[in-house]
């Protein structure tokens, strides 16, 4: 941009984990161009992920079955959209409504005066540095590379009442398992087994120990098996919270142990500790948050294998782990605020 935009749109249309992913180049729009107005526009289950970030002026979701001009403010003009999803709605979307847009590629689209279309990383990049590359090619950039998410002091108070009412009030450390994937990447789920091998290994040095399993309905059944083999020290809330509560719950916890799924990218963002766990298609080293000194990544053993897609989690030994695991709740939890 030869001058600082006044008006900046940006289309952040994805999963849980991508659109948290995305937090670090919102954030360098605005520390570049402090004085613009950014309006997000977000995927409609996943804007509770973005709100309360101060560097977010407006917040609206992604419909595009309706028709935009009657939901935005005077048919507002941007002076800059940057497009997140290579997404042919979106992309048009964005040409229709700023005066410059910077987007992933879209087949057939190709770049002109006032789209550009920043090359595609011909090798594997890291995910954040991936968003990045295109607020950097409108010339906004930030060395601040943390995921972010903002959890209120009601929400923080709600989250003490639930695990009360679990029953784990006063036990320390608390400790989150994320059991699973979503259903079309369970390849990326760590076995039941070696999961309660980890509560077993944990409870054995830190007998105060209590375990929380997060995540979805689909994770439940499997929470009350790891409940029944390890009793009176695992509760469930598996299926019982909704996004900005299961954020909540993670920020009252001594640690995460979690698969690479979306509420591990939460736990990334709230910069607590955590030990992440990645199959050999999807390497830590592109997807763990970025400047998270308490975050252990274990690599599967056959992380850059010719046959990676074909590995199986149970590779990944429970003591490696374990000892993650350890070394951090030996370390101390996080710095907890005030309620």
């Amino acid at each position: 941009m030869s001058t600082a935009p006044h008006s900046v749109l940006a289309l952040v249309v994805s999963r849980i984990g991508d659109t948290l992913l995305g937090t670090p180049a919102l954030r360098a729009i605005k520390e570049t161009w402090p004085e613009c107005r950014l309006t997000v526009i977000a995927h409609p289950g996943r804007l509770p992920l973005l709100a309360g970030l101060p560097w977010i002026d407006a917040l609206l979701p992604w419909r595009p079955w309706r028709r935009w001009t009657a939901l935005l403010p005077g048919a507002a003009r941007y002076d800059l959209a940057f497009v997140f999803h290579p997404d042919r709605r979106q992309l048009d979307f964005a040409r229709r409504s700023a005066g410059s847009v910077v987007a992933e590629a879209v087949p057939g689209i190709p770049p002109s005066e006032h789209l550009l279309l920043p090359a595609l990383p011909a090798a594997p990049m890291v995910a954040v540095e991936q968003r990045l590359r295109l607020v950097r090619a409108a010339g906004a950039d930030s060395s601040d590379q943390r995921l972010a998410y903002v959890v209120s002091a009601n929400e923080r108070k709600a989250a003490q009442a639930r695990l009360a009412a679990l029953g784990v009030a006063g036990h320390r450390p608390l400790v989150a398992l994320q059991l699973k994937s979503f259903p079309t990447k369970a390849h990326r789920d760590w076995p039941a087994d070696s999961f309660a091998g980890l509560v077993d290994g944990l409870a054995a040095r830190f007998p105060g120990a209590r375990f929380i399993v997060t995540g979805d309905a689909g994770s439940a059944a499997d929470a009350i098996r790891l409940g029944e083999r390890c009793p009176g020290r695992v509760a469930s809330l598996a299926g019982q919270c909704d996004l900005r509560e299961t954020a909540a719950v993670l920020a009252e916890m001594d640690l995460y142990v979690g698969v690479d799924t979306g509420p591990t990218h939460l736990a990334g963002a709230l910069g607590i500790p955590m030990v992440a766990l990645y199959h050999a298609a999807y390497p830590g080293r592109y997807l763990a948050p970025r400047q998270h000194p308490r975050c252990r990544v274990i690599e599967h053993p056959r992380s850059g294998a010719a046959d990676a897609r074909q590995a199986s989690m149970a590779d990944i030994p429970v003591d490696a782990v374990l000892q993650a695991a350890a070394e951090l709740l030996a370390a101390g939890g996080p710095e907890r605020e005030a309620a």
